[in-house]
């Protein structure tokens, strides 16, 4: 009875571990790729781990097993651009034939090998848009905007634990796929909208995880502790979930599996994670020997990253989601002692949502402008610091930056030095300048 059951369960992931169906949506999106003739009409597409894919159907019987080959090669390596489309995204009976004007590329170029990826066409550009501002909410730029208006213009405690849950999430979603080692679905018959992050391992969705754990996160934070409709506030924690985890399907970087497994990796954590936000907080505002725990804990756990694999962009942002959480922990502690930005007190409680007027949307908007440029210049200023520093630290060559990043140690102290730094600035310095311009 259990090895039947665990049968039923290998071939369910099999059959949603499937290519075709990221195609089929794709598809059925209006996502329309420009595959090679020759390639479209052998029948016979690539999976992830080198196997015939489209016949790993809920019996499963002919699959060789799920994906597990450490393949660090990019799947979307197709580059001699065809009007022909590969089967599984071309509808019976419909024209192949399309303008050349409709053909877009990836927004971005891989980060890893800086390849620009494939043509497409786009025929909905609504889901086009819609989605890629989805899968933009686990974007670097995002989380830049996102944690400081919280910081500056929100809630500075929700904030604090809200850095917490994103960079443990972030740590044990990447950790996880290095160990798993997983590449992206096969390509084709998935059209690569994206391909930022197409070289890296991909199970589970670490898109999912943290579009999964922020919104909730901020729900279950929020909840109790502000005025609003419950409903409400639910029903944007789950569009925010559903967006992001549909757009990485959309975009051809995960299967229906991943993004699943991503879902339900991030609400385990979760459970276990957000009882003892409170108590994480107020051990690194008050503790004592709180600063040096802080650093050890989060240096070590990047340590272990990239420890897992040879290197990859990805380990890069673990380090800088540690990194980030290290330097706004040591700020607030330096807050809570001098007294800025101080949490209201427990029977203040539920605080009541502010009348929204042009006044508090125009020092709102004008916080965010000052504290954003002032965040982009440090960060600038400190990229520019960081790696000729490491290089010499470590005795590396600093001639191709590319290449010196690729050390452990000199990726490792140039995300915590840029980040850690950027992260204490957002918390400390910024509510302090905006003291100054009369901002607070």
């Amino acid at each position: 009875m259990a090895s039947d059951a665990l049968h039923r369960f290998v071939c369910l992931c099999r059959y949603l571990q499937d290519p075709c169906h990221v195609a089929r949506f794709q598809q059925f999106c209006g996502v329309r790729g420009t595959f090679p003739k020759k390639q479209a009409e052998s029948g016979e597409t690539l999976g992830v781990n080198g196997a015939c894919v489209g016949q790993c159907a809920a019996g499963g019987d002919s699959a060789h097993g799920l994906p597990g080959q450490r393949l660090r090669k990019s799947l979307n390596a197709v580059e001699n651009v065809e009007e022909d489309e590969c089967p599984a995204h071309r509808p019976s009976g419909q024209d192949t034939k399309r303008d050349s004007k409709g053909k877009v590329k990836p927004l971005r170029r891989n980060s890893l090998t800086g390849d620009v990826g494939q043509e497409f066409i786009i025929e909905n550009r609504f889901l086009f848009y819609l989605f890629t501002v989805g899968t933009e909410l686990g974007n670097e730029m995002f989380f830049i905007l996102f944690f400081p208006f919280l910081m500056w213009n929100v809630d500075p405690y929700v904030s604090r634990q809200l850095i917490v849950v994103w960079a443990w999430v972030l740590f044990l979603g990447q950790s996880t796929k290095d160990l798993v080692r997983w590449t992206r679905p096969a390509s084709p018959p998935v059209v690569k909208v994206e391909v930022f992050y197409n070289t890296e391992y991909s199970m589970p969705s670490t898109h999912a995880m943290t579009g999964t754990a922020m919104p909730f996160s901020l729900f279950l934070l929020t909840c109790s502790r502000w005025q609003y409709p419950f409903m409400f506030g639910l029903s944007i924690a789950l569009f925010w979930s559903v967006l992001v985890c549909i757009s990485r399907i959309y975009m051809g970087m995960h299967s229906v599996l991943e993004v699943i497994t991503g879902f339900l990796y991030s609400v385990l954590i979760l459970t276990f994670l957000q009882p003892m936000l409170h108590d994480i907080d107020t051990f690194y505002l008050s503790h004592s020997y709180a600063p040096l725990v802080v650093l050890l804990v989060h240096v070590g756990f990047s340590l272990v990253a990239f420890s897992l694999d040879s290197w990859s962009t990805s380990r890069g942002d673990t380090a800088q989601a540690l990194a980030t959480a290290v330097g706004a922990a040591l700020a607030s502690r330096l807050n809570h002692q001098v007294g800025l930005q101080p949490d209201p007190p427990e029977e203040a409680l539920p605080l009541t949502l502010p009348l929204i007027d042009g006044a508090l949307l125009s020092r709102s908007i004008l916080r965010l402008l000052v504290g954003v440029a002032v965040l982009l210049a440090v960060r600038a200023s400190m990229k520019a610091v960081a790696i000729p520093l490491a290089c010499r630290i470590f005795g590396v060559p600093s001639d191709d930056v590319r290449q010196a990043r690729q050390h452990a140690h000199v990726e490792l102290a140039y995300r915590y030095m840029v980040y850690g730094t950027v992260a204490y600035c957002c918390v400390f310095l910024v509510p302090l300048l905006f003291g100054f311009l009369g901002l607070s």
